[in-house]
């Protein structure tokens, strides 16, 4: 069976299970124990777990990570939140030369099994140090495993699988879609870390995307679907690695693709995509693949900039009928 979950209530069963499951998991982080996190995703977990596997830790993003990653090392398997990952720019040292780089450098000797988690993305008015994507950035290391959710179902069972995994992951949420409500199984599940979701079939046209421009691209699919136009959705879920077998298999059927991405432009996660379509499906490609991302500018505090300055479904209509040679 399945209840309706939201975002911050699935992430917070996947942590409380793994936790009564395995004594080696702990929880660490700013606010994370006595107020509860401070988007309440940990609620309740201090009360259960107690002081020593649930840790409030100071403002010191770098410190704390690093204390994570030596953890990891030494057997445990620490759970790190980040009140935004903008944030985590300060942890970048332990997150990049440490964790993503300890087995390779030990020569497979050493493991670090270690989940740094957090909202990414923005998240409304709040301007450039609360509004940055970090997908693209994490996954361009070795060594790390990049997820980035918006479904209640998905973030608990590839949080759970995360926490499992013997290798470093950063795992992206969506400070605006803690409240985002989904269907979750009662029963115990794992959802697989590197697979893309369908979560919408159709024939004319390939959307990608991944985490809140999920709910862009099926928003652009409803309003393509009155206009007889048929989007397949595809919801990455995991950047890296990245499921390019799924996305070469819709373009076979569609033969276009439009990738909506809320990072910048340059080097980003759509601009991977991109290159790998054009490696792997050219044949199939009736016109380019064609991004929808934010626009190549720090984000802004006015609402009209921000409307302005991230992708929407009005954008990816636009984009789809380009490739589609449709002119209005």
């Amino acid at each position: 069976m399945a209840r309706i979950l939201t975002l911050r209530d699935a992430l917070n069963e996947a942590m409380s299970e793994e936790m009564r499951r395995d004594e080696t998991v702990f929880l660490m982080g700013e606010e994370v124990a006595e107020y509860n996190g401070a988007y309440k995703v940990s609620k309740g977990m201090l009360e259960e777990f107690g002081p020593r596997r649930v840790i409030d830790t100071p403002i010191a993003e770098l410190g704390f990570a690093g204390i994570g990653v030596g953890a990891a090392i030494n057997g445990l398997r620490p759970i790190v939140e980040f009140m935004t990952w903008n944030f985590a720019v300060l942890a970048f040292d332990q997150i990049v030369n440490n964790a993503a780089k300890t087995l390779s450098q030990s020569a497979g000797e050493y493991k670090c099994p270690i989940v740094f988690r957090g909202p990414s993305g923005s998240a409304g008015q709040l301007a450039q140090q609360h509004s940055q994507t970090f997908e693209s950035w994490m996954a361009n290391v070795p060594g790390l495993k990049v997820i980035s959710i918006v479904d209640p179902k998905d973030a608990k069972g590839l949080l759970k699988s995360a926490i499992r995994d013997d290798d470093p992951i950063c795992f992206m949420e969506s400070e605006i879609m803690y409240g985002y409500k989904g269907e979750v199984p009662e029963e115990e599940y794992l959802t697989p870390i590197g697979k893309a979701a369908i979560r919408k079939e159709g024939t004319d046209v390939t959307l990608v995307s991944y985490n809140k421009m999920a709910i862009v691209a099926e928003q652009a699919a409803d309003a393509l679907a009155k206009e007889g136009i048929s989007a397949e959705v595809i919801d990455l879920r995991t950047i890296r690695p990245l499921d390019h077998h799924t996305l070469v298999e819709s373009v076979k059927k569609t033969n276009r693709m439009v990738v909506i991405d809320e990072s910048w432009p340059f080097a980003g996660v759509s601009a991977e995509i991109a290159y790998e379509m054009q490696k792997y499906a050219f044949d199939y490609l009736d016109a380019p693949v064609t991004r929808i991302n934010a626009a190549d500018t720090s984000l802004p505090y006015a609402a009209p900039f921000v409307e302005e300055y991230l992708p929407n479904a009005e954008k990816v209509v636009k984009a789809v009928k380009d490739v589609m040679y449709i002119r209005s």
